[in-house]
């Protein structure tokens, strides 16, 4: 899978460095899969939230944070949408949250 963007996970870790190792953990598991479905995702991460047919959350670092993803599958491409604490994500749309950019706070909409 490409992931798209990293940048956004760096700037991530930088905030948060415990979340630094997990993250790179979660690319390098995510670069080399190849998932052709949501439930191809569940058996490697079992753990994860199917919310759509392409949007997923991932727990991240035993739920400190959470990470959510928009997947093409045809395509072969992992969307990151937004990143943040667990208590951050309580008080979000998951369905509605829009992507987030480096320039913009992660606050959701």
């Amino acid at each position: 899978m490409r992931i798209i963007a990293k940048r956004t996970l760096k700037l991530f870790w930088q905030r948060y460095p415990s979340a630094e190792q997990p993250l790179k953990a979660w690319f390098d598991e995510a670069t080399k899969a190849s998932w052709k479905s949501p439930q191809e995702l569940k058996v490697q991460f079992g753990n994860a939230s199917i919310i759509s047919d392409k949007r997923v959350v991932f727990n991240i670092h035993g739920n400190l944070y959470r990470l959510i993803v928009d997947i093409e599958f045809r395509l072969q491409i992992i969307f990151i949408v937004w990143i943040g604490t667990h208590q951050e994500y309580d008080t979000i749309n998951v369905r509605e949250v829009k992507y987030v950019t480096a320039d913009t706070k992660r606050k959701a909409i």
